[in-house]
């Protein structure tokens, strides 16, 4: 299993950050619950106004959904540490 955040009521909303190289949405997958928990939490502490709920989904449902509609996603595992950009937009 992995997780996902996705716009709090909305599941369907799956959150995304912007590769500011690309300009590509990218849907970070977390391997591990505490490190979504924990990009969770340091989302709320920034100025954005995003409500967030973590999701657990099969890792192979939302890769395929992903790649089914040329949708960018990284694996976060155990071993990856990241953080939000500092702007969200």
């Amino acid at each position: 299993m992995s997780f996902i955040l996705t716009l709090k009521d909305l599941p369907e909303g799956v959150f995304s950050v912007v590769d500011k190289d690309t300009g590509d949405h990218v849907i970070p997958i977390f391997d591990d619950r505490d490190d979504c928990e924990r990009y969770a939490e340091q989302l709320s502490d920034s100025a954005s106004q995003l409500e967030l709920q973590m999701i657990q989904i099969e890792k192979q449902l939302i890769v395929f959904a992903c790649e089914q509609r040329e949708q960018r996603y990284a694996i976060i595992t155990i071993d990856d540490f990241i953080i939000p950009p500092d702007d969200l937009t």
